[in-house]
């Protein structure tokens, strides 16, 4: 598996991962009615951020998207989103994923790296973010409309570099 820079010709197997996961309603806390050219904007980082794909071949597994969490003040703490295709799902590409995220904003000079929305529910990013040093900080309770589950807490979670 090899992870590199998103380019336009990935965005037609990157949107049927997005919309997978966003009409899903169980991780991201994203309108289930967007529009590819929706998704695609809210997406695909412009630079200084950065959108990849983990690849096997031509296929794309995976995405993520890392840039700064907040403008001004905030902007020494980087931010990061990932996405796997549901057939490549416990092969590691999460893993992959966030480790390339890690290693560009330590790369960058970040502080840190916070995750605004975590969903509660979703055990395995939780857990793979704890292994790459992530804290929980903080449960804003009830703020996530999981379909199965009701009302579920949802995670600000935080690496410091």
């Amino acid at each position: 598996m090899l992870i590199r820079e998103f380019t336009e010709a990935d965005w037609a197997q990157v949107w049927p991962i997005v919309s997978e996961v966003v009409r899903a309603e169980e991780t991201f806390p994203y309108d289930p009615a967007m529009t590819a050219e929706q998704a695609y904007g809210m997406w695909v980082e412009r630079p200084p951020g950065r959108t990849v794909v983990a690849v096997e071949g031509d296929r794309v597994l995976g995405t993520a998207k890392m840039g700064t969490n907040r403008p001004g003040p905030g902007s020494h703490v980087a931010t990061a989103s990932f996405m796997v295709a549901a057939e490549a799902r416990g092969r590691g590409v999460g893993t992959a994923l966030c480790r390339d995220a890690l290693d560009w904003a330590r790369g960058r000079g970040y502080a840190g790296m916070q995750f605004n929305a975590v969903v509660e529910t979703n055990h395995a990013a939780v857990e793979l973010y704890r292994r790459h040093g992530f804290e929980i900080v903080g449960t804003v309770p009830g703020a996530f409309a999981h379909p199965a589950r009701g009302r579920v807490g949802l995670h600000v979670m935080y690496c410091d570099f």
